[in-house]
């Protein structure tokens, strides 16, 4: 099932579409169209719509897509701020993202250490995108309050969060399930076992004593009860706190799994992305704990390029994590469904962008980072030529 999105990136689908994989291949798509003026037309129910039919069928690609600000909002003449559709869908197939980088002989990683890829694992259910933020006009006490379910549960636990007792501030609660922490960690050593590779982990267990500490616990236990597992398959599970983690990954050569919380991931997989490159060559997948996938670009919608397209101006828009949003589908759909040709397609599509960039045809943000020599800068469409031509060739 394809989901569709916003701006530059939207155009540069529909060009994938229509290009690269439809003359190839004959693919049944189910459309959800998550632009941000239809989630509005709808009330979001498209997101929640597109998220369900994901976890039917199996596997989905999404489009990179807007999440509205206040100016979002006014631009767009939309209701409210709708939530990052993002977020939905990763709450309802309750799943972890998984980022690797995409690595091209002609693009060293910026960090002089890194001579394999590192996978972000990021868990993606909870924590500050679902929670509940109170902007405190005056005086008075914030609290966090539990009330048991239930006659037999008890009294309520009521906890200070601060006494502003001089003026007003800010105030926020976020939460996380035992359940999603424990699909997280399993799915990360299924992952891990899956690609032959050492795990890390990390938090901040020394403030947060109860909320982190929970986290470690859980990956603990999982990584305990699976010792003879990763043993066996010669795979070793280190715990780390974030900052000694984030420190120590700019010594490693790379080539391990680093799990991180929900807010980490979503910082560290653009470290790492842009440490080995760039945002546009970035995989990214969402994984059920259940087996369904929903791949994705692990960038934004490139509005500063899509105010130049409206304009008849030329872009030069890196399209390569959107290629891969697509080849990383369709390679898992050929398996699901017994078909090779399917993906040994995907596969033949993946060769022939990187191809042409280490063949030296690239967008203008990889001509500031390539060794090649004497760079042809492409525009966004050129680019996309040149791939299907070599596509093409290789058919």
């Amino acid at each position: 099932m394809e989901m569709d999105g916003d701006e530059m990136t939207r155009v540069i689908w529909a060009r994938i579409k229509e290009q690269l994989v439809l003359p190839f291949l004959d693919v049944d798509l189910k459309y959800y169209d998550l632009s941000v003026t239809h989630r509005d037309s709808t009330d979001d129910k498209v997101t929640v719509d597109a998220a369900n039919a994901c976890l039917e069928y199996g596997v989905g690609v999404k489009c990179a897509t807007i999440t509205p600000n206040p100016d979002r909002v006014k631009e767009f003449g939309l209701k409210k701020e709708w939530p990052s559709p993002n977020g939905t869908i990763r709450t309802i197939m309750d799943g972890t993202v998984f980022r690797k980088p995409i690595t091209l002989a002609n693009i060293p990683p910026r960090v002089r250490s890194w001579k394999k890829p590192i996978v972000v694992a990021r868990h993606a259910f909870g924590d500050i995108y679902r929670d509940q933020e109170i902007r405190v006009p005056g005086a008075g006490k914030v609290e966090l309050v539990y009330t048991p379910a239930g006659s037999e549960g008890g009294e309520p636990q009521r906890l200070l969060v601060n006494d502003f007792k001089t003026g007003g501030g800010v105030a926020m609660g976020m939460f996380n399930t035992d359940k999603s922490i424990t699909s997280f960690a399993r799915a990360v050593f299924t992952f891990a076992v899956g690609e032959k590779l050492n795990v890390w982990f990390n938090t901040k267990d020394t403030i947060s004593k109860k909320y982190h500490t929970r986290f470690r616990e859980i990956f603990q236990q999982e990584a305990d009860s699976r010792k003879a597992e990763l043993d066996g398959a010669g795979i070793t599970y280190s715990y780390f706190l974030i900052d000694d983690a984030v420190a120590q990954v700019m010594k490693s050569e790379g080539g391990h799994l680093w799990a991180c919380m929900n807010y980490d991931g979503d910082v560290m997989s653009d470290m790492v992305a842009e440490g080995f490159g760039s945002l546009g060559l970035m995989t990214s997948v969402l994984v059920s704990p259940d087996g369904k996938y929903e791949y994705e670009a692990a960038h934004g919608t490139v509005t500063r390029h899509f105010r130049r397209h409206e304009k008849g101006e030329e872009t030069s828009t890196n399209s390569v994590a959107s290629i891969f949003a697509w080849t990383g589908a369709l390679g898992r759909r050929g398996q699901l469904d017994n078909t090779p040709e399917v993906s040994e397609f995907a596969g033949k599509l993946e060769q022939a962008v990187l191809d042409t960039i280490e063949g030296g045809v690239m967008t203008g943000d990889l001509t500031r980072l390539t060794t090649t020599p004497n760079p042809k800068q492409a525009n966004t469409f050129q680019f996309m030529d040149a791939v299907a031509e070599r596509l093409q060739a290789s058919l």
